[in-house]
């Protein structure tokens, strides 16, 4: 008899503890704000060129593009403010300040009208690309994760539940560096909004509770340099204060 397969919002299983062959890995976690819970993370989606000015800045055109996606690793977050150390093989680090929906509940082909249904919470997050790296990468046709998923790529605040945020469509969100504003925007530019990335992603992939999902930077993107204090704003949301060491 054959088992049935299981639905998209079934968990995957496990073996015993005592069956693994060496030590399985920790569960990567984010604190929720005000001290109340930690949130697991399962993977972390990020949505490129998703604010118009940021694509033109990236030399794309923002009205002939579907939205993507990359993939940063869990084992990439910083929870909370914090150091970024500057990373290895790189001379052109930037900065990308983001808003972080965080998935409450998972499921395949989402609709876009019950979206927003999923979230938890929402955080706020730095997207760090070796840019250089990148800029190879995309050059040879290849992907990104060498300028993306490298340690510590993906500092990120506390997750505020949407019981006390509510779903954020419009605000504020900027970037200072030593206190000179680099970047600044406002949610409401987002070219895919939150429920439509998350209905077009459940269609790519089966997401679960756990998932983080970056939706992308405003214009502004720039290096950073050893000795640089990052502050990162979103109304509404919170602030996220790194130092470049």
């Amino acid at each position: 008899m054959t088992a049935p397969a299981p639905s998209p919002q079934s968990p995957p299983q496990s073996a015993d503890t005592g069956d693994y062959v060496v030590p399985p890995p920790e569960t990567v976690w984010l604190p929720v704000a005000d001290g109340a819970g930690r949130f697991p993370v399962r993977r972390v989606y990020c949505v490129g060129r998703n604010y118009a000015a940021h694509a033109v800045e990236m030399g794309h055109d923002p009205d002939q593009e579907p939205p993507f996606f990359f993939a940063k690793s869990p084992d990439n977050l910083v929870a909370g403010d914090g150091v970024f150390p500057y990373p290895p093989a790189t001379s052109d680090v930037h900065h990308e300040i983001e808003l972080v929906v965080a998935l409450g509940r998972g499921g395949a082909d989402i609709p876009v009208e019950t979206a927003l249904t999923h979230v938890w919470g929402y955080a706020v997050g730095l997207d760090m690309t070796r840019r250089d790296l990148q800029g190879e990468a995309k050059k040879l046709g290849r992907p990104w994760e060498v300028g993306k998923a490298f340690e510590h790529s993906a500092p990120c605040g506390p997750v505020v539940p949407v019981e006390t945020c509510g779903h954020p469509a419009e605000g504020a969100i900027w970037l200072t560096v030593n206190g000179e504003t680099r970047q600044l925007g406002d949610l409401s530019q987002l070219i895919w909004k939150v429920p439509e990335v998350i209905a077009f992603l459940s269609r790519l992939f089966v997401l679960r509770p756990g998932d983080l999902i970056m939706t992308g930077t405003p214009a502004g993107v720039g290096p950073v340099t050893r000795g640089d204090r990052l502050h990162g704003h979103i109304e509404g949301v919170g602030d996220l204060k790194v130092d470049v060491r």
